[in-house]
Formats: structure tokens, sequence, C-alpha cells
């Protein structure tokens, strides 16, 4: 008796017939041969792609190279003109001279690294900058070091507020401020760096100016040369042995003391305060 599972159905759909039929070679055949074409024409074109990438590639790459080539080497962007901003101690001509930009440089090859490290060479600039300006137009900026105080070592130097040597002084010259002494000459005359000696006279004097004391207008020289610390010497002869620590408090009690000894009338050779809680004097032979 047939089962319910063996019973045709309408709303039943009907099964996939299998294909119970052998095949041919012929055909078997056929369709090996349509996969083998199929196989060789997705290689080609996948080939001609590669290909065609790689031309793609090549000809920008020389369309790059010959437009770099151009940029590097057109006239069009040979420096024609160079400005200088910034300088007044030093003349236009002098730092043109100190950058060596070859003349008709061109802008894209312009070593502006290079440019700068010579300029900073110059003792009076602190700073400075290359800007290209295209097509044909660099500018030099510069920041100058500004005058502190003089040094005497040989003649008169102007340093700053680092101490740096900004070269000579040419003309006759009321000092601003105390004049420093015991530098070296040749680092004088070298600049661009500060001695140790020339720092610490300069940050002496920047801590006087800080008290607003007038003991800044009583000072006359700061001498550097000494292993025990500077010596100031006063607008009145007087000479100040300070040490090598606790200036500022040691200048706050040199203000008292040299009123005390105006008041007194009593000259002194020199006022020693190198000693933590003493004070020596010597007095002026009569």
């Amino acid at each position: 008796m047939p089962t319910r599972a063996g019973i045709l159905s309408p709303r039943r759909a009907p099964g996939a017939l299998p294909d119970l039929a052998e095949r041919s070679p012929f055909i078997t055949g056929q369709r090996v041969r349509r996969r083998r074409r199929r196989r060789a024409a997705h290689g080609i074109l996948s080939a001609l792609r590669a290909v065609g990438t790689v031309l793609f590639l090549a000809a920008a790459a020389a369309s790059l190279a010959a437009g770099v080539h151009w940029l590097f080497t057109s006239p069009r962007f040979a420096v024609a003109s160079i400005e200088v901003r910034g300088a007044s101690r030093l003349a236009r001509a002098e730092v043109v001279s100190a950058a060596k930009i070859p003349p008709g440089e061109n802008l894209f090859r312009l070593d502006s690294e290079g440019v700068v490290a010579r300029l900073l060479r110059l003792p009076p600039v602190k700073r400075a900058e290359v800007i290209r300006s295209f097509p044909n137009r660099v500018t030099l900026v510069v920041e100058e070091r500004l005058p502190f105080t003089l040094a005497q070592a040989g003649r008169l130097y102007w340093l700053d507020e680092e101490g740096v040597s900004l070269g000579p002084e040419l003309r006759a010259v009321t000092p601003p401020l105390p004049v420093i002494a015991g530098i070296d000459p040749d680092e004088a005359r070298r600049g661009g760096t500060a001695t140790e000696g020339a720092r610490d006279a300069v940050s002496l004097i920047r801590s006087i100016l800080r008290t607003g004391s007038p003991l800044i207008g009583e000072i006359s020289e700061i001498d550097m040369s000494g292993q025990d610390g500077p010596v100031l010497y006063t607008v009145e002869g007087v000479e100040v042995r300070l040490g090598n620590t606790d200036w500022e408090e040691r200048l706050g009690r040199l203000d008292g003391l040299l009123t005390q000894i105006r008041t007194l009338g009593e000259p002194v050779v020199y006022v020693d305060l190198r000693f933590r809680g003493q004070v020596v004097f010597k007095p002026r032979p009569r």
C-alpha cells in the first residue's frame, strides 16, 4: 500500500528530477575546452591590465621627473633680488655677503638652513630666517642683538644682554652702565658666543638693575679677572670685593655701606663683603 509520502499532491511542488543520463566524452570535452579558453582570456586580460598599469606609472614618473627637472633648472626661478629686513647695525651688503647665495641660484635648490647658519655667524645676529617668494625673490630677515654695556678688552667692545660681543666701539662714548673688565681680548674680538665671565658680569648688572637701587650709578667698573669673584669699583675709586655667591644679598648691604662711608667722611681703599656676617674695611691713608 502506498505511503502518504508517495502520494502526489497538487499543492506540493515537484522535486528536482535527477539527471540519470550519462555524459558523452564529446560534451565533457567541450566544457573543459570552454573553461580553458575562459581561463586563458582572463589571464591575457590580467596581463594587459598589468602592462597598462606599468606603462601608466612609467609615463607618470617620466612626466614627474621632467617637471622636477624643469623646476630645478628653469631661469624663471633663478634668484633675481635679495631683500634684507631687520638690520640696523649691519649694512645690507654685510648681510647679503654673509648669506653667500650664488648669483642666479635656483629658488628650489636654495639651502635655507645653510643660509641661516651662515647669517648666525655674524656676531650681531641673534636670529635669522630665509623667506622664498616665488618666482625669483629671497628675503633675509635678521634679528640683531641689542647693545647692553661695554667691555674693556684692549679696546671697548659692546656686549648684549647675554654677554655676547657685538664688535668694537670705534667712537668715544659715555658708558650707559658699569664697564666690564677682565674679558679675554681674543674672545671679545671673535664674538658670537659669550664667555663665562661676560655672562656673570651681565647677570650681576641685571641684578642691580632689578633692585631699582641708585647703586647702578655709583659703580663704574666690574672686574671679572679674579678667582675670588667680581671686584666692583665705584666712581669714587672704592674697591668692593663681592665674592662668588649671594650677590643680591651682598649688593643690598653695599648700598647702605657706601652711604654710611660718605656720611662718616672716612675714605676707604676697599670694602670686602666675601665673609658671611662680616664686613672688612681698609681705610685710605691720610
